[in-house]
């Protein structure tokens, strides 16, 4: 199939990689990128990708989505598709669905960089059942599990829940090394403990390092990503009159971690935020 790939970022790279390994032929576009990635063809604009029968797009945020689907993708055929895999919120996927000259559905991921890498990250879709079926072969390509949440805009939806659920663990995971440090635990040895507990979720495991030894680590989803995609599900709880009190101090502290510079470091920094609001207080 002829696809057309538009981001080609820390995620969407190997997302395109992917694709094209799979026997696919990959159109990209990214005007961050200096050389084509393996099996993917560079196109000199985002228009130049509407040739394709099917589009993704893994931007960074709402406007530069928006942009791409309603003025690159003027000119394409009247079957194309066109598949939302960055975070954008629900309530701009369905204006883009009823808006566009083309088809559009969601389907965003959870998962960090490596995992993109591997295809182990996991996709929520919002389609109809008959454009999952008929996107679900290209999504397995880049992704482990496919999940069919309902109608277009869904699986944004499901993707704000999730990285509220994960904004809040991150948050709880450094409030309890904290508090083994104040109880005098030598915190590698307390990482162990809570890996093992009942609090040892997936997450809690596989960010380890990034707790606990950050400036090796390397970043897997930047603070000013989870922060992003927290705004925009406090929007959506707001728009539905609900109170997410754990959303809203995880957020702030994002916000607090931001404004000390962190943004760019991974998400794990906010034990960095809690210690310097700490330091603070000392002073």
């Amino acid at each position: 199939m002829l696809i057309g790939f538009a981001g080609l970022g820390r995620m969407g790279l190997p997302m395109a990689t992917h694709l094209a390994r799979a026997g696919h032929t990959v159109l990209g576009h990214d005007p961050g990128l200096g050389r084509a990635p393996e099996g993917v063809t560079l196109m000199p604009s985002a228009a130049a990708l509407a040739e394709a029968q099917l589009t993704i797009s893994m931007l960074p945020n709402g406007a530069t989505t928006r942009d791409f689907v309603l003025t690159g993708l003027a000119d394409t055929a009247t079957d194309h598709l066109h598949v939302v895999m960055g975070t954008v919120g629900p309530a701009l996927v369905r204006q883009l669905a009823a808006d566009a000259r083309v088809d559009v559905i969601d389907a965003p991921v959870s998962g960090s960089v490596s995992m993109a890498e591997a295809a182990s990250i996991t996709t929520m879709v919002g389609a109809s059942p008959e454009q999952f079926e008929r996107v679900r072969p290209v999504l397995a390509a880049m992704t482990a599990a496919q999940y069919h949440c309902g109608t277009a805009g869904s699986g944004s939806a499901a993707k704000l829940a999730v990285n509220a659920v994960l904004a809040a663990l991150s948050q709880g995971v450094a409030e309890g090394l904290l508090l083994a440090e104040a109880g005098g635990l030598d915190l590698r040895s307390f990482y162990g403990v809570l890996r093992n507990s009942a609090a040892g979720a997936p997450y809690v495991g596989y960010k380890e390092e990034a707790f606990l030894a950050p400036d090796t680590a390397g970043v897997a989803a930047p603070v000013s990503l989870i922060r992003k995609d927290l705004a925009l599900a406090l929007d959506l709880a707001r728009a539905h009159r609900l109170s997410l009190p754990v959303s809203e101090t995880a957020f702030e502290l994002l916000d607090a971690a931001v404004d000390a510079g962190l943004g760019q470091e991974d998400m794990a920094r906010v034990l960095t935020a809690l210690r310097l609001r700490v330091g603070s207080r000392s002073v």
